[in-house]
């Protein structure tokens, strides 16, 4: 009894699970980069890394503040003490004596001047935070860039794997014609094999594109970071007229100044070099004086103290009797530390001059990338109005071809190529209309605008 019924509960457990597992997830582009923001890694790192970065600051404006210590000590001592009484009586004057002690102290330290090291320190991790929030920023960017280009790679595979399908199930119903056709004998028994031959290489290319959607699906999966072995269901937007597509009229002059104004990796590399600046100024603050001021109150207790030979109580002595106080002021020049600080000013000076160098490189870098990503649009452009032409040129002539061969003024020869120019026109057709789409997210990307609203179609 108590076996069945744990076996019940354990069915029950299961159920939702399976169910959960046969559902479909639907994803849109706007849903995929939204996951893709909330689970990717590295993005949590940068956020960990400008978290840690504030805290540094918080850190630097309370170096301002006095740093204050406590100390708290007992002891207890046993051993001979000489005492001067007993010897001027002519006793013993060594006595075994056990005493007790207690003693405290609190202290504050204030740095008055140290070369403006506060200051200076404040100001790099202050130019440090705005490099991780660059930083952050440029990662977003990376991450919306990377699931739109997985996602429109996923959907461009939908698409050829739709037009394989249909080019297939057009041959397959040309090799039933031809079939009919031979067996009354109008048509040579060589059509039919060289149409089994092509309809053999129709479903290979079908199986090609199936396995290049089930890759790149699973690409996509892994950006999203999410669960593999789920069902989800990526919606296909409709992209497939191009006459409703409007092209973007850049101008690559502006393009280029906007990157090197908005991008936020350049950003995050000049927020660095303000901090090596204020760096440098800190290695070279170590060659001037200090001055701290300090302040401190102390007291003991002592179980052997007496006044006028009379015992004095914890309180009165801790509190009263006992107290010290000390108020100090410190100057420090510093002369000689084995050329330590004159390597670390030359140290900064080298990490500054390379800082630059990258900057430097990376505008170099970013303005090919934009040339290139603006030469590519223009590309992409012309490619998508030709492929526009070809298909409707391919489609009329395999219409044509089709009907000269029932009426036996064409070849299967001639058909089938005229199937076969038809079947990669709308192949190119289609893989124009996403990589113009794909190019442009590419340009917002390198211009550094790119966010996770303007994934349009």
């Amino acid at each position: 009894m108590k076996k069945n019924l744990l076996l019940f509960l354990f069915a029950i457990l299961l159920i939702p699970a399976s169910i959960r597992a046969q559902e479909v997830q639907k994803i849109t582009i706007q849903d995929a980069i939204e996951i893709a923001l909330e689970n990717n890694y590295a993005l949590k790192q940068a956020k960990n890394n400008l978290n840690l970065a504030e805290e540094s600051i918080f850190s630097e404006y309370a170096d301002f503040l006095p740093s204050v210590s406590s100390s708290l000590s007992g002891s207890r001592t046993s051993g001979q003490q000489f005492i001067f009484d007993r010897f001027s009586e002519g006793l013993d004057p060594f006595v075994n004596i056990t005493s007790q002690s207690l003693s405290g102290r609190i202290s504050a330290n204030m740095n008055i001047f140290n070369g403006f090291n506060n200051i200076l320190t404040l100001r790099a991790s202050e130019e440090s935070k705005v490099s991780r929030e660059e930083s952050l920023q440029r990662a977003q960017e990376s991450v919306i860039f990377n699931t739109a280009s997985r996602y429109l790679q996923v959907l461009l595979d939908k698409e050829l794997l739709e037009i394989a399908k249909e080019n297939l199930v057009t041959s397959q119903k040309q090799l039933e014609q031809i079939n009919a056709q031979v067996e009354v004998g109008s048509r040579p028994a060589v059509d039919k094999y060289n149409q089994e031959a092509t309809v053999a290489n129709d479903e290979l290319a079908v199986t090609q594109r199936e396995n290049s959607l089930a890759l790149n699906r699973i690409l996509l999966i892994r950006q999203l970071q999410i669960d593999p072995l789920g069902n989800y269901e990526f919606v296909v937007p409709d992209v497939s007229d191009a006459s409703e597509y409007s092209l973007v009229a850049y101008e690559l002059e502006y393009l280029i100044n906007d990157a090197l104004k908005y991008r936020s990796d350049i950003r995050s590399e000049e927020a660095d070099i303000n901090a090596l600046e204020y760096q440098l100024l800190l290695s070279k603050s170590s060659l001037l004086p200090t001055i701290s001021a300090s302040y401190g109150v102390s007291s003991r207790y002592s179980d052997q103290y007496s006044l006028a030979g009379q015992d004095v109580s914890f309180s009165d002595q801790f509190f009263d009797q006992q107290v010290n106080k000390s108020l100090g002021l410190s100057f420090s020049l510093p002369l000689f530390n084995n050329w330590n600080r004159m390597y670390n000013i030359q140290a900064s000076q080298v990490q500054l001059k390379n800082a630059r160098l990258s900057l430097d490189n990376t505008k170099l870098q970013v303005v090919q990338e934009v040339t290139q990503a603006y030469n590519d649009y223009s590309s992409y452009a012309k490619q998508l109005e030709a492929s526009e032409k070809s298909l409707v040129a391919s489609e009329k002539a395999f219409e044509t071809q089709q009907e000269r061969y029932n009426v036996g003024a064409s070849t299967l020869i001639e058909l089938s190529q005229a199937q076969a120019n038809y079947a990669s026109a709308k192949s190119n057709y289609t893989q124009a209309i996403y990589n113009l789409i794909f190019q442009e997210k590419l340009v917002d990307y390198y211009l550094g605008k790119l966010t996770g609203e303007d994934i349009k179609f």
